[in-house]
């Protein structure tokens, strides 16, 4: 057998993964993806194993809502064949199992640190010596901006090559903060010390990567929630996209100077995310998501206020909207500008809105449902042509969706009889794989126990994983002032990359 396939959220036995020679393992992956339009890699890394590196492989057929689990053990001295020359969208994941584990690849087109972790393989490699490419040129120039930014943006570089005012070139460095979060969910011990880290992983994601964590580990205790619990993480997760877009939208007003759309589209931002605070006393969700229990049970009367809130949102933001939309100054900025094909969007790999604007069918909500999305029927909403409109107009159409779900799901609130349950130990020598749809796009979580159960191993992928080397490209032949507007509607994370 050349793998085992499981569903999302899904528990087994880590003895029950097969573990092929290398060479079947890079040829079983390759072909599964060539097989299956809808396939893609979700998860690739490597675990310390004795003296060697297991390496796990995660490929989602999205068509059969099944996840493919294979695995190889490799010495890291011996040099490999690399998956990126047969698909290039498993380049940053060959990058950090090198950068972890020194593992030699022989064809790898941009073997280079991703993030310089304080574990890493090789500590004499610096992030100061970052080897960006450069082209020598009398008529071209680079542009470098960052790490360090005005405001309260995160550190990342962009090292631009320009002819003129036209981009050649984009390299983007990330890497520069790390808080250890895989390592601490081993070291910490206690479930509501994990369920922080959880939170914590990117403060724009509590809801998304939350879930993650709390749906993988009540997998791994054998613990069904009931449609309370469900009920919230889905709500969660919908009102964390309408305050994430709707805020994008506003920041994207900002970089094309369209005051109005800034102004109107910040303001209602701020009364969804008010709601988290009456819900449970925090404007990001922290708290409200907890494996096997919840502190802060949605009643009827939460529900009213949220009905109202919606009624006089969406009132004012399907005005401002067709404002936007229709203001020739916006269109001009938006359209064609910051292309990114379908072919390369597929290439790279990309995820969430970053997929869905090419016509890239990526959702796990409806390839890969959990909590109430199976009963939702969540449908997938794409636009063609890739470009900084289209990842506007698609958070746009997702908030409407939203709030649709939001209505639908709040006209039933069950009794909140899982308020508190003990969870049974987690299964020992097991391997779980939590799949979320965030709003940024695909969050994936997956798990090791060892023979008493503890959490041997824990590995975290944010969905801006997949997406940075989508913006690189897409800015390419856009003049150097497109870049904040390009840059904000892919709204990619630096800390969910660096963790």
């Amino acid at each position: 057998m050349s793998h085992i396939s499981i569903s999302n959220n899904e528990t087994i036995p880590l003895s029950s993964i097969p573990e092929l020679d290398y060479p079947a393992f890079l040829e079983q992956n390759i072909l599964s993806l060539k097989n299956s339009a809808g396939s893609h890699c979700v998860n690739y890394y490597g675990i310390p194993w004795n003296d060697n590196v297991r390496l796990i492989c995660c490929i989602a057929n999205d068509e059969l809502s099944s996840i493919n689990i294979s695995s190889a053990l490799v010495e890291t001295g011996k040099p490999f064949n690399t998956f990126s020359k047969q698909n290039p969208a498993f380049e940053k994941f060959e990058r950090e199992i090198h950068e972890n584990f020194g593992i030699q690849y022989t064809d790898h087109p941009w073997l280079k640190p991703v993030r310089y972790p304080f574990n890493r393989y090789n500590k004499n490699e610096n992030i100061t010596d970052y080897p960006f490419f450069s082209i020598d040129s009398e008529e071209l120039h680079e542009v470098g901006v960052g790490p360090i930014h005005a405001g309260i943006i995160e550190p990342g570089h962009f090292r631009f090559i320009c002819n003129g005012e036209q981009i050649l070139h984009l390299e983007i460095q990330l890497g520069y903060q790390h808080r250890g979060i895989e390592q601490l969910f081993i070291e910490k011990k206690k479930l509501l010390q994990r369920a922080t880290l959880a939170e914590n992983i990117a403060g724009d994601s509590v809801a998304g990567h939350t879930v993650a964590f709390t749906n993988l580990w009540e997998s791994m205790c054998n613990y069904q929630p009931g449609r309370d619990l469900q009920l919230s993480r889905t709500l969660a997760l919908e009102l964390e996209r309408i305050a994430v877009h709707t805020g994008n939208l506003s920041a994207m007003c900002t970089d094309i100077a369209y005051q109005l759309g800034s102004a109107v589209y910040g303001r209602l931002r701020t009364p969804i995310i008010n709601f988290f605070q009456r819900w449970c006393g925090n404007r990001l969700a922290k708290g409200l998501i907890r494996a096997g229990k919840t502190n802060f049970p949605l009643t009827n009367e939460l529900a009213a206020e949220l009905t109202t809130l919606l009624n006089a949102y969406e009132r004012d933001f399907e005005e401002i909207s067709e404002e936007l939309f229709n203001l020739p100054s916006a269109l001009a900025r938006f359209e064609k500008t910051g292309v990114l094909t379908r072919e390369q969007a597929e290439n790279l790999g990309t995820v969430g809105i970053s997929a869905r604007m090419s016509a890239l069918e990526r959702d796990i909500r409806y390839s890969h449902p959990h909590d109430l999305y199976r009963e939702l029927n969540h449908q997938l909403l794409l636009k063609n042509h890739g470009d900084v409109h289209s990842r506007a107009r698609l958070r746009k159409r997702e908030i409407d969706q939203s709030i649709a779900y939001i209505r639908t799901l709040i006209q039933s609130i069950p009794g909140a009889g899982t308020q508190s349950v003990q969870l049974a130990s987690p299964s020992p020598n097991s391997f779980t794989l939590s799949l979320v749809e965030g709003w940024r796009g695909e969050i994936c979580h997956a798990a090791v126990t060892g023979e008493n159960g503890e959490l041997i191993h824990y590995k975290i992928k944010d969905p801006s994983f997949h997406n940075w080397m989508g913006l690189a490209l897409a800015v390419r032949n856009n003049e150097i002032s497109d870049f904040p507007i390009c840059n904000k509607s892919f709204d990619l994370s630096y800390c969910g990359h660096d963790l």
